[in-house]
């Protein structure tokens, strides 16, 4: 090893090391325990997905010891070119996709497949970060506001048609990334605004939500009226406004919901807010067969999950002795539902354990982006803590109900090559740019 060499690993952040190794190893516990049996012949059996886990890893530190071999100015030249082989696998997944489990996201030969979507998070956060830390850009300009929001959606849409809307939905958390680097607060709050309207469209009366939302209206008038003489313009503006939460509520979200989402989904939306589906949208239900197994699926694991979890108690079962977990009563409980084998193995302790290992990971994260000398260094750390967050806090919320299943892992804990690896990239681009936190990467 160089003395070059020696002095990158001298100056990687130790903290965000030993965290990863450990959201590592206990995910790879988690998935021991899941599949274990003691009739099988050895622990190293090569159909085993610890085993395939396990040498995911080793992959992963292989290319992870790549990237910190490499220059960090290699990252922000090459971004663009990253980008655009991206977006070119995005768009051939959209015609040569593998169906994997009612999804058309994964490229592959023979055995061997991967999720372009989940590679392509890895190229997005180095695009958007060259792209704002761009001398020439003015994000406070429209023009460069709308290359930002293109450049996190474009991914977004293209995997929306590999019917793989919870892997999309991760490119939305790019939006507080662009919020941090000047985003204006409107569009967070439009966003929020949308979300609270689009779920009183689903829980109240559309013809009740009408009346209250012109009354709302009506009430901000009366309280501007000394405003609005002096400044006709903001009638306009809360007449406008009502016009277009009222199409939004009472035209948007119907049309979306017997047109756009599939049975399956209007399904877990309805379940997740403890609603049975109303009659205008169960056709949509019966018109899809696979969308009602898919629907009937999600509330199953959703059920088993929390049964799981609130049977292990404050200390858990003990390491192997989950009921649930042992006997495959959660399906898909090595991927998008690990959270449970955890929560029941070693209880509200081992759980609460791993939620800080996951917070501090995420603060940590967010401290080493505001020590960056160099402004592509510090978006391209808040790309990572925002997907991080992202995928956690949907997955957790997944896991005990709050949040309609739509497939997405829990990070560094989940079986699968193409998440383990992404975010093995992730961090370890991160730790390679915090070697050079005082250098301007251009």
């Amino acid at each position: 090893m160089s003395k070059e060499q020696r002095s990158i690993f001298g100056k990687i952040d130790s903290v965000i090391v030993l965290l990863y190794f450990a959201l590592v190893l206990i995910g790879l516990t988690a998935i021991f325990s899941v599949e274990y049996k003691s009739t099988d012949p050895s622990i190293f059996m090569m159909n085993k997905s610890f085993v395939k886990q396990l040498m995911f890893f080793g992959i992963s530190l292989f290319v992870g010891l790549i990237i910190l071999w490499t220059e960090s100015k290699f990252f922000s030249s090459f971004a663009f070119l990253f980008y655009t082989i991206g977006i070119f696998l995005l768009v051939i997944t959209i015609f040569a996709g593998k169906n994997v489990k009612g999804s058309h996201s994964w490229l592959g030969v023979g055995s061997f497949a991967f999720q372009p979507g989940e590679v392509c998070k890895i190229f997005t956060s180095l695009a958007l970060a060259r792209f704002l830390s761009l001398p020439e850009t003015n994000f406070q300009t429209l023009k460069d506001r709308f290359i930002g929001v293109a450049i996190a959606l474009v991914p977004a849409f293209t995997i929306i048609l590999q019917d793989e809307t919870g892997l999309a939905l991760v490119y939305f958390s790019f939006f507080l990334v662009m919020y941090r680097e000047g985003l204006p607060n409107a569009v967070l709050i439009i966003g929020f605004s949308s979300v609270a309207l689009g779920l009183a469209s689903l829980l109240v009366d559309r013809l009740i939500l009408l009346f209250i939302l012109t009354g709302i209206a009506i009430l901000i008038g009366v309280l501007m009226r000394f405003a609005i003489r002096r400044n006709i313009l903001l009638l306009a503006i809360i007449i406008g406004c009502w016009g277009i939460a009222v199409g939004f509520s009472q035209f948007l979200v119907p049309f979306a919901f017997k047109h756009v989402l599939k049975g399956y989904q209007i399904d877990r939306i309805y379940s997740m807010l403890g609603k049975d589906v109303p009659e205008e949208y169960q056709a949509t239900q019966l018109s899809d067969e696979g969308s009602a197994k898919k629907s009937n699926t999600s509330d199953y694991n959703v059920m088993q999950s929390k049964i799981a979890i609130g049977s292990g108690g404050l200390m858990g079962k003990g390491f192997l002795n989950g009921t649930s977990t042992k006997n495959d009563f959660v399906p898909e409980q090595n991927t998008d539902f690990i959270f449970c084998a955890v929560g029941e193995q070693f209880g509200f302790l081992g759980s609460f354990i791993l939620v800080a290992i996951y917070v501090s990971l995420m603060l940590r994260i967010v401290w080493i982006a505001e020590r960056q000398r160099s402004p592509f260094s510090r978006i391209y750390a808040y790309c990572v803590a925002s997907i991080l967050f992202f995928h956690f806090a949907i997955n957790l919320s997944m896991t005990i109900g709050l949040a309609p299943v739509i497939g997405i892992t829990l990070p560094l804990l989940s079986y699968g090559g193409s998440s383990l690896l992404s975010f093995s990239v992730l961090i370890f681009i991160l730790l390679r740019l915090d070697v050079d936190r005082q250098v301007m990467i251009r």
